[in-house]
């Protein structure tokens, strides 16, 4: 039981933004915000994984999906987005030395 609950949380955290821009390359981020035809032009890395979040929400609505699964999918995200608010805030320290040296994540 122990190890199905910690590859739950994997699972669950390897969708979470702030894993998305933090642990993963810019490539892979910028990839998906372009797969989702998110209207950001570039994700600032302090606070990366909320900002990571509302773009996603400020994509457009795939063609496949109904407007009721896509609302709940938004409620998801925002969830979500308030959690990496949280590990954002701790991972202050790293991400603000990344984005003296790297700048942000260019997606356009």
């Amino acid at each position: 039981m122990k190890f199905q609950a910690v590859m739950l949380a994997a699972v669950m955290l390897s969708g979470c933004g702030t894993v998305q821009t933090v642990v993963f390359s810019d490539k892979v981020s910028v990839n998906q915000l372009k797969n989702q035809k998110s209207y950001c032009g570039a994700v600032p890395r302090i606070y990366s994984g909320a900002t990571y979040d509302f773009c996603m929400l400020h994509a457009e609505k795939p063609d496949d999906v109904d407007a009721f699964n896509y609302k709940n999918a938004s409620l998801g995200l925002v969830v979500d987005a308030a959690v990496s608010g949280v590990l954002d805030t701790f991972l202050l320290p790293y991400t603000i030395y990344r984005q003296q040296a790297d700048g942000s994540i260019v997606i356009n």
